[in-house]
């Protein structure tokens, strides 16, 4: 299981800061830590970019590249945003991602044939909402994975994340476990006759509560998602805690073998 660091987005009010003031420093800061905490890819979130500020993708891609090899996720709902950060990535990088919206259903599957780039498939509908139930999460996770493949991107280069919940939602744990078992179904072949990749955002659970809701919703998660196959993991990488449970983890699952 991959972590990806989550890291550089305009939650962090420093990454926020040097974003408005195009500072380099904070951002190379973040990415050379994330490399150290052992990042397997760097998420790059500018967040919500007007016209004239699409540029901060750029800005981002070009000063983490700097820094650091880690492959990078480009992470925006802009599909123009995504296709300026991918004409300056030295690598391909992850789009993240498509979705039944209708300006990122066409656009994005399509920016990712064209670049041949691997693609996040955010099991999420028409109206940015994601379904709560396993039945419905897997038939938009079909629904998406024929409308990328009529674009030009292949299953093997999909990557299917179910959405958690964040846990002040009522019914939050009951969506944590559909998501659970979306995890499970997508990544034993019993969806699409073959495994396909998976991917969660395990920061969702507590975002703007960190400080209130407990670490162990995280970690507990990310032990059941570890042992449904999940593939991936878009986390807060310089959190000691969660690292070292997913050391743990990795440990545990090397001694068990396949």
């Amino acid at each position: 299981m991959k972590p990806a660091a989550d890291n550089l987005n305009v939650m962090n009010p420093q990454i926020a800061q040097a974003l408005a003031e195009l500072d380099p420093e904070p951002i190379r800061r973040a990415a050379l830590c994330c490399r150290e905490a052992g990042a397997r890819y760097v998420d790059v979130n500018p967040g919500f970019l007007s016209r004239k500020k699409r540029d901060r993708m750029v800005f981002m891609v070009e000063v983490i590249q700097e820094n650091v090899s880690t492959p990078l996720i480009l992470d925006s709902p802009d599909p123009e945003a995504l296709r300026r950060g991918m004409e300056v990535c030295r690598t391909p990088p992850v789009l993240n991602g498509l979705t039944r919206e209708p300006h990122r259903l066409e656009s994005v599957a399509a920016l990712a044939a064209e670049g041949g780039t691997e693609l996040v498939v955010l099991l999420m509908d028409e109206r940015s909402q994601t379904p709560a139930g396993v039945e419905e999460k897997i038939a938009l996770a079909v629904e998406l994975a024929e409308h990328a493949a009529k674009a030009g991107v292949p299953l093997e280069k999909l990557i299917f994340d179910p959405i958690l919940p964040h846990v002040s939602w009522p019914d939050a744990y009951f969506r944590i476990s559909q998501a659970l078992e979306t995890v499970r179904l997508l990544s034993s072949g019993a969806v699409f006759q073959e495994p396909v990749r998976t991917m969660v955002g395990l920061s969702n659970l507590r975002s703007g509560l960190r400080t209130r809701a407990p670490l162990q919703v995280e970690q507990l998660s990310m032990a059941l998602l570890a042992g449904a196959g999940l593939d991936m993991m878009l986390m807060d990488v310089l959190n000691t805690d969660l690292m070292e449970t997913l050391r743990m983890i990795a440990r545990v699952a090397d001694f068990h073998g396949p």
